[in-house]
């Protein structure tokens, strides 16, 4: 992914405000890692079993990263933080990415069946399923080195938003108008996901993008012109928020995006192994809220993003209008995105004709 602001996942934060009682969750991990180690103790056919060796050691690693992270949260239960190794943070940090703030496959423009902490999900899943048909992934044609770069999503008739620093690698500033630069072409397309088991790849009709309406001055934001490649045209865009939600800390929220793998975390052959080495296709990344100053033009929220979730669009859970755009995010401290109802009276979003809701 480009150079710029790029975010990690900010697993380990905040870990009593996630999930409430943590000896349940820790009692949950455990139950469901025995009922594993049972369920693969059966004898392989001889056949199958040089194939299967790659997938019991991830397996087996997944299983020993989180029985640390079970043994974490038992002592953060008790209060006894000062008694954690490494082992266990970063298991406690693995748990939180599977169970508490997940980063869920989407695959023909739905996803698995949710359960426990994030069963709320399911009654939600039509209007869920309308917002995953509206984003997709930035990719690019003549780049030097990159051929995606982030996240992008329809916000009007023809428009898509995304970050400056995304729309920054196929654009040029000439004069006081940004264009597209000479010898590249790039797309916005909402598939880009991983298949189906036995399923050829899904239909994919991406979005041209054809001009430059703007580049934000003040905030990391980029508005692109786009016309669809098929005679069906366009989907109709997001419901953007015109007006802040009435509490924001701790209301839920998701983002949708195509995070890339990011080595600058600790252990990351462990990460690698634990979520299956499966990265740059579409994910519903639902979390919190969990920070806001009116007037100001950040918010922050703790939905497990990597690097190419550049761009994506964060979601209100209760309404499913977008609330922000997501630009970065540090390690262990949260995720920021901009509060687009602070933008309703901007000239770059009116000229966009962005759909304020």
């Amino acid at each position: 992914m480009p150079n710029g602001p790029r975010s990690v996942s900010p697993v380990a934060t905040g870990t009593e405000r996630i999930f409430g009682d943590l000896r349940e969750v820790a009692a949950r991990v455990r139950a469901e890692l025995e009922a594993e180690i049972v369920e693969s103790a059966l004898e392989l056919p001889a056949g199958a079993a040089p194939a299967a060796e790659i997938s019991r050691f991830a397996r087996d690693e997944r299983a020993r990263v989180l029985e640390a992270g079970v043994s974490g949260l038992e002592k953060l239960a008790g209060h006894r933080e000062d008694e954690l190794d490494e082992g266990e943070v970063f298991g406690v940090e693995a748990i939180v990415l599977l169970e508490g703030r997940p980063a869920i496959l989407v695959q023909r423009q739905d996803f698995a069946p949710q359960h426990d902490e994030w069963a709320v999900l399911e009654p939600q899943r039509p209007a869920i399923r309308e917002s995953l048909a509206r984003v997709g992934r930035v990719e690019v044609t003549g780049h030097p080195s990159l051929d995606w770069i982030g996240t992008a999503f329809l916000v009007g008739p023809r428009t898509v938003m995304t970050n400056r620093h995304v729309a920054a690698e196929f654009s040029r500033l000439e004069g006081e108008r940004w264009m597209l630069e000479f010898g590249m072409s790039a797309r916005v397309d909402p598939a880009e996901e991983l298949p189906l088991e036995g399923e050829p790849p899904g239909p994919s009709v991406p979005y041209e993008i054809t001009d430059v309406i703007g580049i934000h001055p003040d905030v990391d934001m980029a508005l692109l012109r786009v016309e669809p490649s098929a005679e069906d045209g366009l989907p109709t865009p997001l419901a953007v928020a015109a007006d802040a939600p009435a509490s924001l800390p701790g209301r839920p929220v998701y983002v949708i995006g195509y995070p890339a793998w990011d080595g600058r975390r600790n252990e990351p052959e462990s990460m690698r192994r634990i979520f299956m080495d499966v990265y740059n296709v579409k994910r519903l990344q639902p979390g919190a809220a969990t920070e806001f100053t009116p007037g100001g033009l950040v918010m922050k929220h703790d939905c497990s993003t990597l690097g190419g979730n550049s761009g994506s669009p964060v979601f209100d859970l209760v309404d499913h209008r977008v609330l922000g755009l997501h630009f970065g995010g540090r390690y262990r401290t949260g995720n920021f995105a901009v509060p687009l109802w602070e933008l309703v009276d901007d000239p770059l979003l009116e000229k966009a004709e962005v759909n304020w809701v």
